[in-house]
């Protein structure tokens, strides 16, 4: 892995742990979707379901 690539990889994984979501991290990076979620699948992160958290409607 190049050094750029490791650096990348980093900034997103630490940033989806912290609650980015895979589109937030493509855009602030300049990647595409698919980019950023092959770096974190590559990191063995856990992806989140997706559609995030939404409210409860009962």
């Amino acid at each position: 892995m190049s050094n750029d690539r490791a650096a990348l990889a980093r900034y997103v994984v630490e940033h989806y742990a912290a609650g980015a979501s895979l589109m937030r991290l493509a855009e602030d990076t300049g990647r595409s979707f698919g980019h950023v979620r092959r770096l974190l699948l590559d990191a063995g992160v856990t992806l989140r379901p997706r559609g995030g958290s939404r409210p409860r409607t009962t």
